[in-house]
């Protein structure tokens, strides 16, 4: 496997935490907000439904799993910035005798 700097090492591990915050906030304003706002946020509807009771119901689920889609896209272009990019990575001959068993 091929060596990395350490600058370059930090800047792709930097990268990468400040969108799993990013993830984390979006988790908790989907999560919790809905909660804490339940009382106002009834005041409209979303397919005839109460929006609290929609996201309680549906709406988290999907957001979670649009963020992991999202985070599949954004961690790919974020490996292949840094070069992180499986397809580029150097196999010696003594990890490949370790990968076949």
């Amino acid at each position: 496997m091929q060596k990395i700097e350490r600058k370059h090492a930090d800047a792709y591990f930097k990268a990468r935490t400040t969108m799993i915050a990013i993830y984390l906030i979006i988790w908790a304003a989907v999560s919790y907000g809905v909660v804490f706002f339940a009382e106002p946020l009834s005041s409209f509807n979303v397919l005839g439904i109460p929006f609290h009771y929609y996201m309680g119901a549906q709406g988290a689920v999907i957001t979670f799993i649009i963020l992991l889609f999202v985070n599949a896209v954004v961690g790919d272009k974020i490996d292949k910035k840094y070069g992180f990019n499986p397809e580029f990575i150097e196999v010696t001959e003594e990890e490949k005798k370790v990968l076949d068993h």
